[in-house]
């Protein structure tokens, strides 16, 4: 479930003159070395993925709810046939059968009806209190074994439920309440500690936006900040920090986490503009585009290439929280993962700064920035048309296909002005620590024409 995130972003600089010029020769920043992954074998990677027990603690699965008819998913067996595609069924170390969310609960959405697996689950709700319903569900079991796995799972929710509650929904948590989760482990033996080991994240739980795995092909960092470098397969299968009590548990889940890196990187499909193109417009576009914009997020095609750079946060402007506030990426937490089990074979580097994402299926992936402020990709290349406040309709089917991103309301006011709860958490308030929406102004001195350009050639990648 770990989100695999990267921000939408460019440099001061990075192109030439509007509308003129080339692909770029060269790319301002120094790349990001890859390193040596695991071979794998994607089929069993995506067989782990949908139908491996990997979460091992949860809500008993004799008191789960089955899945909706459009929440089923096709090649699901045993248990998990029944159970929504964002669920899956383990059996814990004391043998009982248990439920909880797997790693499509955040990493697969819905663009036009369709569910895709890959794509950012960008309307997701962490604004609930988890630790509530946990209690109602401790009415329905009378199990002694199941009430002590129902026990076990509460412990842990409650463990990072400061750390796991966003402000707005559509937003992820996971930066924050991995941090919580480390804060209560050992990091040589993994073993639980209800108290914390380490000092805790203060409260401000930093949103993310959650990005597309088939960018992960490309990318030699896994996350915003240039961290997540080494071995990515045992980086992927970390939301087992959850549940997993061992190493020899951990090992386990990392072996079958090389298969799914293997699907990640060769089997995700990039989504194609579903709708009709300009194909002169986006002719115009392209150069547009490669003059503006290429020299960071690369550029496409036959000899394309992606230049995997850290883009400094002086240099972007966007909302810093992320690189310099107190998440996962903070030292003490660095410190712990890298003499880990994780540690072994992947390593933290985090960076003050963004890494500048390549754009395949870049339509699909609204809404921007790695806090997903910008709801259209319009916006963010006019950043005059950013709203300071404003609510989605959270419709898979509503998509603004000129501006690129869902179709919003725009307010006037914020969440401190909105006294009813279901409604203020649907609010984008750009006034809140970590969600602003400033910086990436590098579209501003492009004409309207060149903006409508570059967006047409957009739906071409």
């Amino acid at each position: 479930m770990r989100n695999l995130v990267i921000a939408l972003v460019c440099v001061m600089g990075c192109g030439t003159e509007p509308g003129g010029g080339g692909p770029p020769t060269e790319f301002p920043y120094p790349e990001i070395p890859a390193d040596q992954q695991r071979a794998g074998d994607p089929a069993k990677g995506y067989d782990y993925l949908i139908n491996g027990g990997y979460i091992t603690c949860g809500i008993p699965r004799s008191i789960a709810p089955g899945g909706s008819a459009m929440d089923l998913m096709a090649g699901r067996t045993g248990d998990n046939a029944s159970l929504p595609y964002y669920w899956s069924a383990a059996t814990s170390k004391e043998g009982v059968r248990v439920v909880s969310a797997n790693c499509l609960f955040c990493h697969a959405g819905r663009i036009n009806g369709q569910l895709v697996v890959g794509l950012g689950g960008a309307d997701r709700d962490f604004t609930q209190d988890q630790v509530g319903l946990l209690d109602l569900a401790m009415n329905l079991v009378s199990d002694p074994l199941e009430k002590q796995e129902l026990t076990r799972f509460r412990e842990r929710v409650l463990a990072i439920a400061d750390y796991s509650r966003t402000l707005t929904i559509g937003v992820n948590p996971a930066d924050s309440f991995t941090a919580a989760l480390a804060a209560h482990r050992d990091p040589t033996t993994l073993a639980w500690s209800n108290e914390p080991l380490l000092p805790l994240p203060p409260p401000t739980v930093v949103p993310v936006d959650t990005p597309p795995w088939w960018r992960m092909s490309k990318k030699h960092a896994m996350f915003y900040n240039a961290s997540g470098r080494g071995d990515h397969a045992r980086i992927m299968m970390a939301a087992s920090l959850l549940c997993t009590d061992s190493v020899e548990e951990a090992q386990k889940i990392d072996e079958a986490f090389v298969d799914v890196r293997a699907w990640i990187e060769t089997g995700v499909q990039v989504p194609k503009w579903p709708f009709g193109i300009d194909a002169t417009l986006a002719t115009k576009g392209k150069p547009v585009f490669e003059a503006t914009c290429a020299k960071c997020h690369g550029t496409y095609g036959e000899g394309g290439i992606y230049p995997n750079q850290l883009v400094p946060l002086a240099d972007v402007g966007t909302d810093g929280l992320l690189t310099t506030g107190d998440t996962q990426f903070s030292e003490r937490y660095v410190n712990w993962f890298n003499t880990s089990f994780w540690g072994q074979v992947s390593r933290w580097e985090p960076s003050v700064g963004y890494v500048a994402p390549p754009l395949d299926g870049i339509w699909a992936t609204a809404p921007y920035l790695h806090n997903g402020s910008v709801p259209t990709i319009a916006a963010l290349l006019d950043s005059s048309k950013r709203p300071k406040y404003w609510v989605r309709t959270f419709d898979s089917t509503d998509y603004d296909p000129a501006a690129l991103g869902w179709k919003f309301t725009k307010l006037d006011y914020g969440q401190a002005s909105e006294p009813t709860t279901n409604a203020r958490v649907k609010i984008y308030d750009t006034t809140l620590p970590g969600y602003t929406n400033t910086g990436h102004t590098f579209g501003d001195d492009l004409s309207d024409d060149d903006r409508r350009a570059v967006l047409e050639y957009l739906k071409t990648l």
